[in-house]
């Protein structure tokens, strides 16, 4: 049972859990036993209709039989080897021909790594010490991106943790998303390598970019000869083939990937323009090397997983689905405002609208809290932070699947 599950594990882990948000299921967070198409099944024996879908990554599912199989080959052959192997050739050669602005790439193991290595690579090709982000976007668990970040961090209080010395912090200015003046202001006046950006902010709830915003932000890196990193983590693969690149129509000079690229296995990939990315050892002097970097599994389930999205035009069926639940949050009563971006949405209560954290901060969480809770006990399972992401899979893309999400939602929907 979940209940003696999680007495124990508070014995182990602190706050009881490996990752903060997992926490945030009430009254203590279930277990899962097994997961299948659009389905978890849990420990207490109860299923759920799947939206979180381990936060992104199974675009195709839980357990999809082709990438099983594929995975289940690689394993037979040896599942590390610490020395080159084809498919992480053949997984690069995908990736970029589907985001033409990816010359070269580099494999390594969460998008925490891909955008310290990213961050890391721009300051050594400029030669400046200083980025730009934005508030409530999150690029990982590391000290460069730890400044009025999102997700969990958000949700637990902590959008700036402790233990990040103050002259690491005195290196990250902060703007407000969608906001192009503050950018143009902090980058003609002090020497910035780098802007990263969420093309779509994706751990503050969803919140597109306003029209031109991403433009705007490509005109003005360009003149102040700073860098433009898309942390694409979330959207790369999702919003389109070529990621929020593709569909907004904005090239970056560094792109971060990670979740969908690893097939539910762990994965980070950052890579750009050809001169930048030679800055990366052996063939430069910035330093980046690990273990696990181009970890055949993570590879083979990766590249099983883009292969079932070209042939099964994944990214319009899983738009579909998200339609249609959509559709049918519009219904509810509570004043409320639905983001959504192609097959990744967010619904906030007791506001008019969300174009940036701040604005996100302001919903009312508890209501969220209550729907969430109700859904679960109706058999669906929607993120327990107001500030991450409901995601669809191309399994979600079954009548019945829709037709009992949508059941689900009339019975949760009594919030006052």
């Amino acid at each position: 049972m979940s209940s003696e599950l999680w007495k124990e594990a508070l014995r182990y882990f602190p706050g009881g859990v490996n990752s903060p948000v997992r926490a945030a299921v009430k009254p203590y967070p279930f277990y899962v036993s097994q997961g299948k198409g659009a389905y978890i099944y849990t420990e207490d024996g109860n299923s759920l209709i799947d939206y979180v879908l381990g936060y992104g990554p199974l675009i195709l599912g839980h357990a999809n039989e082709y990438v099983k199989e594929k995975v289940i080959e690689q394993i037979e052959k040896g599942w590390l080897f610490g020395i080159p192997s084809r498919v992480e050739i053949e997984l690069a050669r995908k990736i970029s021909l589907h985001m033409p602005s990816i010359e070269k790439i580099r494999f390594v193991n969460s998008g925490t790594e891909a955008t310290m290595n990213a961050i890391r690579l721009a300051r050594g090709y400029t030669k400046r010490d200083k980025i730009l982000k934005f508030n409530g976007n999150y690029h990982g668990a590391h000290d460069y991106a730890l400044v009025d970040a999102g997700s969990a961090a958000s949700e637990f209080g902590v959008p700036n943790s402790e233990g990040i010395p103050q002259e690491v912090l005195k290196t990250v200015i902060v703007c407000e998303y969608n906001d192009l003046q503050c950018v143009e202001k902090k980058l003609k006046n002090e020497d910035v390598a780098a802007v990263i950006v969420e093309p779509v902010m994706g751990n503050m709830g969803v919140i597109p970019p306003e029209k031109d915003f991403l433009k705007g932000l490509r005109e003005i890196t360009s003149t102040y000869n700073t860098l433009l990193i898309f942390d694409e983590v979330i959207t790369g693969f999702r919003l389109s083939m070529g990621g929020g690149q593709e569909y907004f129509g904005v090239s970056a000079d560094l792109t971060t990937l990670g979740k969908i690229i690893g097939g539910g296995f762990p994965i980070g990939a950052f890579g750009g323009k050809r001169e930048i990315m030679d800055m990366l050892t052996p063939s430069g002097k910035v330093f980046n090397a690990g273990t696990f970097n181009a970890n055949p599994i993570s590879m083979t389930a990766g590249l099983a997983t883009l292969e079932v999205m070209e042939r099964e035009n994944v990214i319009e069926k899983t738009t579909y689905v998200a339609e249609k639940v959509t559709e049918e949050l519009e219904r509810i009563k509570y004043p409320h405002v639905i983001n959504r971006v192609k097959n990744m949405f967010q619904i906030f209560f007791g506001v008019e609208k969300v174009s940036n954290a701040t604005e996100a901060r302001r919903a009312k969480k508890e209501v969220y809290l209550k729907f969430q809770v109700n859904l679960m006990k109706n058999g669906v399972y929607f993120p327990p932070s107001q500030f991450e992401s409901v995601f669809t899979s191309l399994a979600h893309y079954d009548d019945n699947v829709i037709s009992d999400t949508v059941l689900a939602i009339k019975k949760s929907s009594e919030l006052s």
